[in-house]
């Protein structure tokens, strides 16, 4: 819900400086399994928390084990060196501390590239919004944007799950509306055809900003 209204604030914001929007949404590929548990407590320290904190978390992660189950096989125990559980109170808390070095990072690139592009992020949803007279200049802004995070993410041993990125554009032209679709082919993403109504985080949006 706090997603949905503040990209609905972002977007109606924009239209009151007559500016469209263009929206990329992404996931990250297997999240929750691929955070590193070393790179975890080293966040902790660059963060400056107390050093009982860090050796807390560090205690947290070692030691893990996992069995794969399949009908009636059962795996022997495997050493498990990335990942938390999903369903685990903690592991909330270590992905929000993930996740705020990454934003921060990308912001920052973002920001020296001279590169105006918003972001918004649940959990490993992210979203970039482009505001622009012109949906070429937000296409240019999204690929760039799109391929530093991409880049910036198998840094970190992460990927985009390329088949579910998704653009949207909103705009309150009346008149006839098409603009060219989001060539992502050349790093590894695909060509994204403009929609009429794009489901986001379970709201249904159309490009007037009606959503239910």
């Amino acid at each position: 819900m706090d997603v949905g209204v503040a990209l609905t604030h972002i977007i109606c914001s924009g239209w009151v400086k007559n500016l469209n929007m263009s929206t990329l949404a992404f996931d990250i590929a297997q999240f929750f399994p691929s955070l590193n548990h070393q790179f975890l407590v080293l966040i902790l320290k660059k963060a400056e928390f107390d050093s009982h904190v860090a050796k807390f978390f560090s205690n947290y992660l070692i030691g893990r084990k996992t069995n794969y189950f399949w009908n009636s096989f059962t795996s022997p125990s495997f050493d498990v060196n990335v990942g938390v559980d999903q369903g685990s109170a903690l592991s909330s808390i270590l992905l929000a501390l993930y996740l705020l070095l990454l934003l921060h990072i990308i912001e920052n690139c973002l920001k020296n590239l001279k590169i105006p592009i918003s972001i918004l992020s649940f959990v490993d949803n992210s979203l970039f919004i482009s505001q622009s007279k012109l949906f070429p200049i937000s296409n240019a802004c999204l690929f760039s944007s799109y391929n530093v995070m991409t880049n910036l993410l198998s840094k970190f041993r992460l990927i985009v799950k390329h088949s579910k990125t998704e653009v949207f554009y909103f705009t309150r032209s009346q008149g006839f509306f098409n603009p060219s679709p989001l060539d992502l082919s050349p790093i590894g993403g695909h060509i994204l055809c403009p929609k009429n109504s794009w489901i986001y985080l379970g709201f249904i949006f159309d490009r007037k900003l009606s959503f239910h």
